[in-house]
């Protein structure tokens, strides 16, 4: 009799699409089957899009963004949500109503909120009444919150320049949502990153040195994607962020140098034989 092969937890990722496939849901999808679990999608925006920019955007219905995801849930059911770039106040409607009926049967499904508001340029992709509808009606709801610095500085009013400040940002973050915080550092100068999660236990420190390097694209969609599964494999809150700080950053090390731009990780170097050269 063949041995059974147990089944792969199964992560729906709420994102935008990345012609180029540096971000949004193709990175999830990436990140996700690399680190053992099943990726599906559920998408709210389609983008022209590569290593130097985003030359187009064309948003999904918020009609057909919720058939998308009932869809999946009805079928294929999930572990865990991730979301990234949302759209706007009809879609983050469809969002909230849909992960808390699916709640209703499977209270414990992790919730991994990216909250996708400013590009990698600086520029905001959101409105304010958008991101006060986030606050609102998805915070509560997330298991996580994963901001990086520009996205925390928006959602608190702060000027984050130290580790110190990202713990008050961190404080501000947890009494609006009432969940765990993983505010990402690495917009911070010097050599050092740090990132700080903070849950009810208290702040974790995870810190590492800086890479060299401009093929960073996605690294915040492959975080929250990575803490997802991890997540959803039912890995501690600490245990998972720091093995998904890892896979991005064996990913950062060996990305394939692509574009002119902000180049892609190599989100498939779990799988990558060491023996074959680029």
């Amino acid at each position: 009799m063949s041995e059974q092969i147990s089944k792969p937890v199964r992560v729906l990722s709420i994102a935008g699409s990345d012609s180029g496939g540096g971000a949004g849901i193709q990175a999830d999808i990436k990140a996700i089957t690399a680190l053992g679990g099943y990726a599906t999608t559920a998408i709210t925006a389609l983008t022209a899009q590569n290593t130097v920019g985003v030359q187009a955007i064309y948003p999904v219905p918020a009609s057909f963004l919720s058939q998308q995801i009932r869809s999946v849930l009805s079928d294929l059911g999930t572990d865990a949500f991730k979301t990234g770039m949302l759209g706007g106040n009809a879609e983050i409607d469809v969002i909230a109503d849909e992960i808390s009926g699916y709640r209703l049967t499977y209270p414990h499904t992790v919730f991994v909120l990216d909250p996708v508001m400013v590009a990698k340029g600086g520029a905001a992709l959101m409105q304010e009444d958008v991101i006060q509808s986030i606050q609102k009606k998805l915070f509560p709801l997330a298991t996580v919150l994963t901001p990086n610095l520009p996205e925390a500085e928006r959602l608190t009013g702060l000027s984050l320049a130290s580790v110190a400040d990202m713990k008050a940002a961190a404080r501000m973050l947890h009494a609006q949502s009432g969940n765990a915080i993983l505010l990402k550092g690495g917009h911070l100068s010097g050599d050092t990153l740090v990132d700080v999660l903070l849950t009810q236990d208290g702040f974790t420190e995870f810190s590492d040195t800086r890479l060299d390097t401009r093929h960073t694209h996605g690294t915040g969609c492959t975080l929250a994607s990575a803490l997802a599964t991890f997540l959803a494999q039912k890995k501690t809150l600490i245990d998972a962020v720091a093995l998904a700080r890892a896979y991005v950053r064996q990913a950062i090390l060996e990305a394939p140098h692509f574009g002119r731009g902000d180049g892609p990780l190599w989100h498939a170097h779990p799988f990558r034989s060491h023996t074959n050269t680029r």
